[in-house]
């Protein structure tokens, strides 16, 4: 007998159907695995209807009994200040949860949400889309392979004009991503966060912020994100004792290179800079987005751990949050 799409493929309830929830419901639907569509706004909704097959309501309950029978999972996209309430609610109708960054607008929420899953055995895995961007997995092997030497320094840039919001600041909206990446690469959780920066836009809604993390091994990082910047940068440079890294998400090609640059430290003799000409690094060319959705809905199959679980998305928040205290 042919099993159904339904039994086939893990069917997922796509909650929020803004800019980056179009994103998510069309890699689902790719996979096979768009199982409905929830959406408040009522022209969205009628715009979709016209563009996916599936049942597109505007809450849960409206969705047909049959539908709701058929769900396994649920990916929120909502706006963050939802997360924790939206996240809860789907955990206990059962079903495995995919949440994009941040998990939640505060450590306890967070907390809250990894507790909630844990309890119910569900699936969570938060939406820290960097790690399966095929460079970064290419950076990896560099460090774990010792190219690089041991990491000194890291440092990251995400900048743009606008974007802004109200409900969170630029720390929460921009640095989750850089920092989960910093604790993926350096496997290591700073004993130290320290964070300055400014709020012109909104009150007491940060437009700018540096945040500089200490970490056990000696290593130090910053980020700096901005949404109040004249042009757009995504950057990440990682100095090693050997060699140095650059993954730059905004070119075309050569996403990341390989620097044979340091400073040499001859016995009796002063520093001396060594540049090298950088190096392309090949990596895959696969999506991310089809990449991270994909280890997600495996996870989902298998009930393996997400490489962005629950515990992964409380390292993160708990920066976010001695991070936001400093401020």
């Amino acid at each position: 007998m042919t099993s159904s799409p339904a039994q086939s493929h893990p069917q997922v309830l796509v909650m929020g159907a803004g800019p980056w929830g179009r994103n998510l419901i069309r890699v689902f639907g790719e996979l096979e695995s768009l199982g409905a569509v929830v959406e408040t706004d009522a022209d969205a909704r009628r715009e979709l209807g016209a563009l996916t097959s599936v049942p597109v309501a505007a809450n849960f309950h409206d969705l047909p009994a049959a539908t709701r029978s058929n769900l396994t999972a649920a990916a929120i996209a909502t706006p963050a200040a939802t997360h924790e309430d939206v996240g809860i609610a789907m955990l206990e109708k059962g079903l495995d949860l995919f949440v994009e960054k941040p998990l939640a607008l505060s450590l306890a929420g967070a907390q809250r949400l990894e507790a909630a899953a844990t309890k119910g055995k569900r699936i969570l895995m938060v939406g820290h889309l960097l790690l399966f961007h095929p460079a970064i997995t290419a950076l990896k092997a560099l460090i774990s392979k010792g190219e690089l030497g041991e990491l000194r320094y890291l440092y990251s840039n995400r900048l743009n004009l606008g974007r802004v919001r109200k409900e969170e600041n630029i720390l929460w909206s921009f640095a989750p991503h850089d920092i989960a990446v910093m604790l993926h690469l350096l496997e290591e959780h700073p004993t130290n966060v320290v964070a300055q920066g400014g709020c012109w836009l909104h009150h007491n809604v940060a437009d700018v912020t540096v945040t500089h993390l200490n970490f056990p091994s000696g290593a130090k990082a910053h980020v700096f994100v901005s949404w109040l910047h004249p042009y757009k940068e995504q950057k990440l440079v990682v100095v090693g004792s050997k060699k140095m890294a650059v993954f730059d998400d905004l070119v075309t090609t050569d996403k990341l290179t390989l620097l044979d640059s340091g400073i040499d430290l001859p016995q009796g003799g002063h520093p001396e800079p060594r540049r090298g000409d950088p190096t392309g690094i090949p990596h895959s060319s696969a999506e991310p987005l089809r990449l991270e959705l994909t280890h997600f809905l495996d996870c989902c199959r298998t009930r393996e751990l997400p490489l962005t679980d629950g515990r992964h998305a409380l390292a993160v928040m708990d920066i976010l949050h001695r991070a936001q205290l400093a401020l």
